[in-house]
């Protein structure tokens, strides 16, 4: 008499799958699609499944594995994303013994070198981090590389250092889309303008070189006659971009190469210029929907926050708990938003079902667009 199958045996059939790719799905390792790895999972829960990982989570769990992250808090619209990858990913290598321990900053660049100290000091075997301030968390950062922590920069790069990898959309070639874009927009001859978050940091500066490079080749004569550092803080951003719309009430478009694009909406409509300006923004948060409905905001440029955080937490626990060598950089491609594809992304899907929910009904799909 056969006996029925149990485990990854049932798993591999009833997924039509080998258990080679079962077992990659369920230990959170490379070499399958991201569909197949979720439909995989879908199954081990519905049949109930939990990986006997007694022997590998020990095997981790006597090294004491932790991994430090330093991720700011304040404007919540991204960074909220990129900690809900990483809480995710946490999440999926709990099993494995792996601890996280968290210091989060409030300010990008502000106490950054102090959060990593502490993390140093705790006896970390790995840092995640989003370099705020390059110059101050770098010495920091080869201190720890030659002890052994290894350091995964995210979102914004520490490029001088010897970190060992860095996750990001390239910022450069996010400037550049936007300028392409923003030339294609408006007439030759346009008068444009950057609204930055600060200059230091590496990701910001290098989205606005990647800008001003583009746009005048994509608009013939066309010039960007300002870029505003806004510091990430809303009060700033809309004064400073108040002013220059009084300033240059000719002004074609702006680029926001932060998330931080409400106070910058908020100055157009004050200046009764909303819709007349075009405006590329960054990435995308349910607040933003309205202003692509009324045509305030006419693109943004998609950093995929939310994967980033995966992916820097998946490379730091496959390193530890595999040994498996750290790509020196791993660039995520950046997507556009407009109105018409606006539905089919991750941030006004988690909308959609947060709606759905308080009205009872089916929570709709996850996922941003693969």
């Amino acid at each position: 008499m056969t006996k029925p199958r149990r485990g990854i045996h049932l798993i591999a059939e009833m997924a039509n799958v080998s258990i080679g790719t079962v077992d990659r799905a369920l230990h959170g390792r490379d070499g399958i699609k991201e569909s197949t790895r979720q439909r995989i999972l879908q199954i081990a829960r519905q049949i109930s499944y939990t990986p006997n990982l007694a022997a590998r989570a020990l095997s981790v769990a006597k090294a004491s594995a932790r991994i430090g992250v330093c991720v700011p808090r304040e404007i919540h619209f991204f960074y909220d994303q990129l900690w809900g990858g990483i809480l995710d990913e946490a999440r999926r290598v709990e099993h494995l013994g792996v601890q996280f321990l968290h210091r989060p900053v409030h300010t990008l660049g502000e106490g950054d070198t102090s959060a990593v100290k502490e993390l140093l000091q705790a006896g970390v075997d790995g840092i995640i981090v989003t370099a705020g301030n390059p110059k101050g968390l770098t010495p920091l950062i080869n201190a720890a590389e030659e002890k052994g922590i290894r350091v995964v920069c995210l979102s914004t790069d520490a490029p001088e250092s010897r970190r060992s990898s860095i996750v990001c959309v390239e910022p450069r070639l996010n400037g550049c889309l936007a300028g392409e874009l923003m030339g294609k927009f408006v007439p030759p001859g346009s008068k444009v303008a950057v609204v930055a978050g600060m200059l230091s940091a590496e990701d910001h500066r290098k989205k606005t070189d990647g800008f001003s490079e583009a746009f005048p080749r994509h608009c013939p004569g066309g010039k960007v006659i300002s870029v505003i550092e806004g510091h990430e803080d809303e009060d700033e951003s809309f004064q400073k971009t108040f002013e220059l719309l009084r300033r240059v009430p000719s002004i074609a478009g702006l680029y926001v190469n932060t998330v931080n694009c409400l106070p910058v909406c908020r100055a157009l409509g004050a200046c009764g210029l909303a819709g007349r300006v075009k405006l590329i923004t960054t990435d995308l948060f349910s607040e933003m929907a309205m202003y692509f409905q009324k045509g305030t905001i006419t693109a943004s440029i998609y950093q995929q926050p939310h994967r980033q955080g995966q992916i820097a937490v998946r490379l730091m626990t496959d390193h530890i708990t595999h040994k498996a060598s750290f790509p020196p950089a791993l660039h995520l491609s950046p997507g556009v938003v407009m109105s018409s594809n606006l539905n089919l992304f991750r941030e006004m899907k988690n909308t959609d079902r947060q709606l759905w929910d308080s009205a009872s009904k089916d929570a709709l799909s996850l996922g941003a667009p693969g």
